[in-house]
């Protein structure tokens, strides 16, 4: 073979590598709390302990807006939406902490708590947001806006009491989003032009705080998730409501509370985990061989998380407590059987995820972040630190990515080192 000849076939060979590649990329998707949603972030060789006073801080950044949405970290950018004035923001910095730009993508919502809630989504090379008038956006990751369309209006819905709080799923090239209403319960739109590709049917119900969960099961690609009085999953590929079930019928008893919900569905091997905040019931739903109905393996009356998301490693179920007694308190519960294995305070209740077998606590009304051992047999914390920059509740779900631990509090971002 000439020289000529092989110096072609590796050019030619690298230039297939590098095609693949950036398909890879362009493919990532990186979304609220993490891999398929579950809090549990897929890292190696993190700190057990953290120095005295917490991990480095490594960089802070101002000016992100009032908010109390997650950062969302990708490869090559930190992605953070904010309320300024009277618009939502989506603000882009450097894997430094260096602002790379920022836009507007629609009109924020003004009351009870009027920070953002929206977590951004970042699917091949897009960014897809959901503001607090209803706008459903895609945003280049170069900061421009490539369609727009208010599907609030567009479906005859409205915010509830507290605004809008989803996060956009995306499916298949579809971004999933829930307008709830009298015209369509959850619509999917094209990612490259917004174009309608379906519209589930409406069950006459508004709109919830919830980031629905993508479930692949019995061969089909269902996304479940929690409104109004109902459970329900639709199959991903049509639109088609597959099965739904009367929380409200199944949560019958005293003192139960508002018909606020807010929590991601979590799900492991055909069973689906769903729990609420004010006093509701937890359940522990099974899939039937085919998908198309679900039956209940157990209900707790006693653990009701309420915002801040649970992280399943093993067969238990870490989270926190909102008005059941102990109230704003941290608990664990078995996956199998739904018994309570502990219960214990440490500050307030908050937010919880995980990464290279360890549990990272944020708790809500003062700021502290702890590190701790995921046992069964009590609340088992390692280090702790405070963050006292930012105003507001600490609602932000933590997120891990490369090694760094990102915080947000309302108006600041700042990345740790916890590798």
């Amino acid at each position: 073979m000439k020289a000529n000849d092989r110096l072609f076939q590796r050019l030619l060979l690298t230039l297939l590598i590098c095609i693949v590649f950036s398909n890879i990329v362009a493919g990532q998707l990186y979304e609220w709390r993490g891999p398929d949603r579950t809090g549990i972030y897929n890292e190696t060789g993190l700190l057990k302990k953290w120095p005295d006073g917490g991990p480095k801080l490594i960089w802070e950044s101002q000016g992100m807006g009032y908010g109390f949405s997650s950062p969302t970290v990708t490869e090559d950018a930190v992605y953070v939406t904010g309320r300024k004035e009277s618009n939502d923001v989506l603000v882009a910095l450097t894997l430094e902490g260096k602002k790379k730009w920022e836009v507007i993508y629609g009109k924020a919502w003004m009351t009870n708590h009027d920070g953002t809630r929206c977590t951004p989504t970042f699917y091949n090379g897009n960014i897809f947001l959901i503001s607090g008038s209803g706008d459903i956006v895609c945003v280049g990751s170069d900061g421009r806006i490539k369609w727009s369309k208010n599907h609030y209006a567009l479906y005859e819905s409205k915010p509830i009491m507290f605004g809008i709080s989803e996060s956009p799923l995306v499916v298949d090239n579809m971004v999933i989003a829930s307008p709830g209403g009298k015209k369509a319960s959850v619509v999917a739109f094209n990612t490259a032009d917004g174009k309608v590709v379906w519209e589930a049917e409406p069950i006459e119900a508004l709109p919830q705080y919830v980031n629905p969960k993508l479930i692949e099961y019995a061969g089909k690609k269902m996304i479940v998730t929690v409104m109004g009085t109902n459970i329900f999953a639709i199959n991903a590929k049509d639109g088609k409501i597959i099965w739904k079930m009367d929380y409200v019928n199944i949560n019958a008893g005293p003192e139960r509370g508002y018909k606020n919900h807010a929590m991601t569905p979590t799900y492991r091997d055909g069973h689906i985990l769903i729990a609420n905040g004010y006093k509701w019931v937890a359940l522990n739903l099974k899939l039937s061989a085919d998908g198309n109905s679900v039956s209940t393996v157990w209900e707790n009356r006693n653990f009701d998380p309420q915002l801040g998301g649970v992280v399943l490693l093993g067969d238990h179920i870490y989270g926190s407590t909102h008005q059941v007694q102990p109230t704003d308190s941290w608990a664990c519960v078995d996956w199998n059987t739904g018994k309570i294995l502990w219960t214990s305070k440490w500050h307030s209740k908050g937010s919880i995820i995980s990464a290279d077998g360890m549990l990272y606590m944020y708790e809500e009304k003062s700021g502290h972040v702890a590190l701790s051992n995921p046992n069964p047999a009590k609340l088992d914390i390692v280090s702790e630190f405070q963050i006292t920059k930012g105003e507001g509740p600490f609602w932000a779900h933590p997120v891990i990515n490369k090694g760094k631990l990102y915080i947000r509090h309302g108006d600041y971002i700042m990345a740790y080192q916890v590798k």
